[in-house]
């Protein structure tokens, strides 16, 4: 399993203080924790696109690329590109431009996205929300795939025989990022691209049916599953302890998500609520090292995935907080997993060696 962290570069008032961090020591605390996350033995670090003030991330590319620079083995991926309101053909350069800078570690996890900022912003209408992401998908896979290509479609200016520069080294991963709805993994498993499950509430066993969705998918449009890895998202944190996570976390969580919550009509944010989700067969990854590994390993039997990434800031998290959690989890969590992985299974296969380092099951 790959195992890593992903963020939105929350920039929000801290709950305790009211204390708004500046954005330049917010943008140097991220890539400190990037570079740690490297030095400890984690996979992947996303960094997610929204359009908002309480977050630092419009451009993830750009944030991408100055940890390329931080950084050795880790790969670094977006959480998501929200491709609906971008032109593929500039992903894909830019994502080239990444690779190259990296040496091979960018990855595109491309969403719809859960905040519409972007739509009025780019001057896209929310009516096209689906068709705008079917149609960018099919043009940035082609883009990928193909150094000249001519295309057609409805929402950008059609290509005739043209090129596009820089070529990425490798053929870069392209994720698909799948919330609640059943025809996103249908998508991924017929176009035979990796799957990524962001679970925020409820029990993450309930989500199994869209790995079985995504698993018929591609077996229908002759894709082989075995070889298209399966990722879950989730909220988390680790500390040295259960309590000491769950008081650490709660406070910029609840904030937070009370924040969403009032602009979506939802209710405020409990502690009870919180707690809900911190059972064994609760969504929220949170508790001492011994706990979060349990709790992936419980949760790998339920669903059978390859990576999971967790996002441990849910607003504003203390730096100095962020970077123990992030230590634990590359130091003590993921080799746990990893070894009990390997342990359980008689052999090592693996499968598609020009794909992701998530598709060696």
């Amino acid at each position: 399993m790959d195992i890593g962290v992903y963020t939105f570069v929350e920039n929000t008032p801290d709950p305790g203080t009211g204390r708004l961090l500046d954005p330049v020591q917010r943008l140097r605390d991220l890539m400190e924790e990037i570079a740690l996350a490297d030095q400890v033995g984690l996979d992947v670090f996303g960094i997610g696109e929204h359009h908002r003030p309480d977050f630092l991330a419009s451009a993830p590319q750009m944030l991408l690329a100055a940890a390329a620079e931080r950084t050795k083995r880790i790969r670094l991926s977006t959480a998501v590109t929200v491709l609906s309101s971008d032109d593929p053909v500039r992903v894909y350069e830019q994502f080239a431009t990444l690779d190259l800078l990296s040496g091979g570690r960018a990855e595109i996890m491309a969403g719809r996205g859960s905040f519409i900022e972007s739509f009025p912003l780019f001057g896209y209408d929310l009516n096209d929300y689906d068709e705008l992401f079917a149609e960018k998908l099919e043009l940035l896979i082609a883009v990928r795939d193909h150094e000249r290509l001519s295309w057609q479609g409805r929402h950008r200016p059609p290509l005739h025989d043209q090129a596009v520069y820089p070529r990425a080294p490798h053929k870069i991963p392209i994720w698909i990022a799948v919330g609640g709805n059943p025809p996103s993994a249908v998508r991924a498993g017929t176009l035979g691209l990796p799957m990524a499950l962001a679970i925020i509430g409820g029990m993450p066993e309930r989500f199994a049916p869209f790995v079985e969705l995504f698993h018929k998918a591609a077996a229908h449009a002759g894709h082989d599953p075995k070889t298209l890895p399966v990722g879950i998202n989730t909220h988390g944190y680790v500390a040295d302890t259960s309590q000491q996570a769950a008081d650490e976390f709660f406070p910029s969580y609840a904030a937070q998500m009370s924040h969403i919550g009032r602009e979506r009509g939802w209710p405020p944010t409990t502690r009870a609520q919180f707690n809900s989700g911190l059972p064994l067969q609760g969504h929220l990854m949170i508790g001492s090292p011994e706990q979060v590994i349990e709790k992936t390993l419980y949760q790998h039997e339920k669903l059978g995935h390859q990576r999971y990434l967790m996002q441990m800031s849910v607003g504003t998290m203390p730096h100095a907080k962020t970077m123990r959690s992030i230590e634990l989890f590359g130091t003590k969590v993921a080799p746990a997993v990893k070894q009990a992985l390997k342990d359980s299974q008689p052999r090592r296969v693996e499968v598609d060696t020009d794909g992701p380092a998530a598709s060696r099951l």
